[in-house]
């Protein structure tokens, strides 16, 4: 034996959090006081999860994100889900939609129904919605700057349904500061913006109670390049931005915080996804408890969707995808998720096909009723390595969110562009280091394959004329309307935006007499104007 220790296969071994990995963990590799940070599934602080039973009891929501062309395209594709075994609809709205502009306005051309589907009017979503029961399929919506006025469109064709309001099941995102810092589809300036998202949580806790008002989102975070500890940590800061400012608001903690929901990404690092969310969790709980002094363990509970990694699919040998999202799957049903969405392997080309979208729902089918995985409450619990980084994740974003509110937390962090530079910075290392072969990507820096572009599968279209039937349809709905009532219900939206009153009914009288998104985002912006974002560089 000569000792030596055996060469390692990189010069060093780390997380995407800059957390060094060792080659073993032991007992001795822990902090004391496991059992008090553990607990058990289903009581505070809730590392080994939320729910004593967890998948034992049911499983995961399985929602695939979809949406494309107009209404009745992705109507079909929703049913088409349902049909499968997808137990909720998680609807994709186009650059327009998110951005508050109608389907036939100047800046909405080339863009309608692209990145998801149009809806610009009540029967937009009547035909989204056709023949799916609001009362029993549970409906979440990724929608932000215009998240209000979407599920006032959603309210109205209830009560056109007859469908009691405390009846109705499923999520806006209603994330408005992801999109300062990440994501880019904002409209208004940042105060005004936050008090659309607290007027949303107010009205539904006294008029949708099953509602859950808000998705925090984290995802857009880590796919604009953050970390697995700024995603954590960036994410978390916005979620306490939300609750400081619905207190403010004069809400008791404990009415809105049960309905409170986080979005999370799963990327490819397996084991430093599961401490992520087994992290997120008990931070929250402390958060929750200590310092809002909630006193409801509901309001304590952080209760997830995770959606795995697109900005790890790869257009060269798009089958690799499939495994990719198989493991960033698996890590977040370890890791203990509510409601999970897969991505089809062939989303880097463009709009999923029919048939990748069905391998997708089908890998967490056979996750949930094949592998074992489901069986077994926080099976990972006690792991040395997975405790180890775990605490070290909880370490980092701790360290991070204290930055933050040095700084007067979330909202002031990302008006100085502190946080769009910290994001900035972590992407531009981890692309330098794909580039320089030091982090792999099968089949893009390493085994790669020299094929043509006939070896990529058909990239899926929406039909040509999809564009043409929503206009031609937004168009006549306009003039089919009572243009004084629809005058009158503008003309009181603006005074209340320029007022304190809560903005909901008010759009959704808007919606009543007819008014298009587009309208009411005007309507707002002629009060408010557009945020104007500061260079993050």
């Amino acid at each position: 034996m000569s000792g030596k220790k055996p060469a390692g296969r990189k010069s060093r071994f780390e997380t995407s959090s800059g957390i060094e990995i060792g080659p073993a963990y032991t007992a001795g590799s822990l902090a004391p006081g496991l059992g008090e940070r553990l607990g058990r599934a289903g009581e505070y602080p809730f590392t080994r999860g939320i729910h004593e039973a967890m998948y034992r009891s049911r499983p995961w929501t399985m929602r695939q994100y979809a949406g494309f062309g107009d209404a009745e395209e992705s109507n079909r594709r929703y049913r088409y889900l349902l049909e499968q075994g997808q137990t909720g609809l998680s609807v994709a709205f186009d650059l327009p939609t998110q951005m508050g502009y109608d389907s036939d306005a100047p800046r909405a051309e080339g863009e309608v129904g692209k990145v998801g589907v149009a809806i610009a009017t009540a029967e937009d979503m009547g035909r989204l919605m056709d023949s799916i029961p609001q009362e029993t399929v549970s409906v979440s919506m990724t929608i932000n700057a215009t998240a209000s006025t979407l599920l006032a469109f959603y309210l109205a064709l209830a009560e056109k349904r007859g469908v009691a309001f405390d009846r109705l099941n499923g999520t806006v995102q209603n994330d408005i500061l992801k999109e300062y810092a990440a994501r880019g589809t904002y409209i208004y300036p940042l105060e005004p913006s936050m008090r659309l998202t607290t007027d949303l949580i107010a009205f539904c806790f006294d008029r949708v109670p099953q509602w859950n008002t808000i998705s925090i989102s984290g995802y857009h975070i880590r796919e604009a390049g953050a970390t697995a500890s700024q995603e954590l940590a960036f994410t978390l800061g916005d979620g306490l931005a939300y609750v400081e400012a619905a207190v403010k608001a004069g809400l008791d903690v404990d009415a809105f915080a049960p309905r409170l929901s986080f979005f999370f990404n799963s990327h490819n690092e397996f084991f430093e996804e599961i401490a992520k969310f087994r992290a997120a969790r008990r931070m929250w709980a402390r958060y929750m408890k200590e310092r809002f002094k909630a006193k409801n363990p509901r309001s304590w509970m952080l209760r997830f969707h995770t959606q795995t990694a697109g900005s790890t699919l790869t257009a060269q040998q798009p089958e690799n995808n499939v495994v990719r999202v198989t493991l960033q799957a698996l890590a977040a049903v370890l890791g203990g998720t509510q409601s999970l969405h897969t991505n089809s392997m062939d989303e880097a080309l463009g709009l999923p096909s029919g048939g990748a979208v069905h391998t997708a729902l089908r890998t967490q089918q056979i996750l949930a009723e094949e592998s074992g995985a489901a069986d077994v409450v926080d099976p990972l619990a006690g792991s040395y390595f997975v405790e180890s980084l775990t605490d070290s994740l909880e370490a980092e974003a701790t360290k991070i969110l204290s930055e933050v509110e040095a700084m007067g937390g979330m909202p002031r962090a990302i008006e100085q562009g502190w946080v769009q530079r910290e994001i900035h910075r972590s992407a531009y290392a981890a692309q330098r280091k794909i580039e320089d072969g030091e982090l792999t990507v099968v089949g893009v820096n390493k085994y790669r394959e020299e094929t043509g572009e006939d070896a990529r599968p058909a990239s899926f279209h929406p039909s040509g004329d999809a564009v043409e039937r929503q206009v031609e349809r937004l168009r006549a709905y306009r003039a089919a309307r009572s243009d004084a009532a629809a005058g009158l219900s503008r003309r009181a939206l603006e005074a209340g935006a320029g007022g304190t009153a809560n903005l909901l009914p008010l759009i959704l009288e808007c919606v009543r007499a007819g008014v298009t998104l587009g309208e009411i985002s005007d309507s707002l912006r002629s009060q408010w104007g557009e945020y104007v974002p500061s260079k993050a560089f």
